[in-house]
């Protein structure tokens, strides 16, 4: 990770849960980390802890009001990937990395009619990296694409996804260990420690309990 330090990353989503735990890390790796998410407020307490951690890299918190799942999960997407491109193409990075969030919804459908719009969204995360990463290859650079496809992480998503049924949300992560946020921000790290010649295409991670 040494050859990341001091260099810049945009976080999305990092105000609680996965992006919160990933920005964490890689301020920790002595990265300057733009936090984007609704509640900026959480973000800044995070700067603060990372602060008093004594933590060699930077956390500046942003305010961005994405409004709903299709917006967050493909249009916020594939916005923050085309203009980070961008940026190290004006900037002369060659060797960046582009880092989509991804689930193990986007590889397969449970019989769940809660979360399918949710796996139509990831889906489309999953066809827009590859997507991306054949497009970068064809711009001859170095600059690298990656999904990470997790598994059930025991974060806000069922308590918000349920909201109306506390009990409900408390039973999905009843029923076997979860994979935690932290577990994810270590993918990311791995991911990003890398030679630079390797393309890691998709972390497909789950709890060794979990079945589908």
């Amino acid at each position: 990770m040494d050859r990341w330090k001091g260099r810049t990353a945009l976080v999305t989503g990092a105000s609680v849960g996965i992006g919160a735990a990933i920005a964490k890390e890689l301020v920790r790796f002595g990265m300057t980390v733009l936090g984007c998410a609704r509640n900026v407020e959480k973000i800044q307490k995070l700067a603060a802890e990372c602060q008093s951690a004594g933590y060699p890299g930077v956390l500046i918190p942003l305010k961005c009001g994405w409004k709903n799942m299709l917006d967050v999960n493909v249009l916020a997407l594939s916005i923050c990937a085309r203009e980070a491109y961008q940026s190290m193409k004006e900037r002369s990075v060659d060797d960046g990395h582009i880092i989509n969030l991804n689930s193990m919804c986007g590889h397969r459908i449970l019989p769940n009619a809660d979360i399918h719009f949710y796996t139509a969204t990831k889906y489309a995360v999953t066809a827009l990296t590859e997507g991306l990463r054949q497009e970068l290859r064809e711009a001859k650079t170095h600059i690298r694409a990656t999904c990470i496809s997790p598994g059930l992480v025991e974060t806000e998503f069922a308590p918000r996804l349920y909201s109306q049924d506390p009990v409900k949300a408390a039973n999905i992560y009843s029923h076997y260990k979860a994979l935690e946020a932290i577990d994810i921000a270590n993918a990311v790290v791995y991911v990003l420690s890398a030679p630079p010649h390797v393309q890691i295409g998709d972390i497909q991670m789950r709890s060794s309990e979990q079945v589908t």
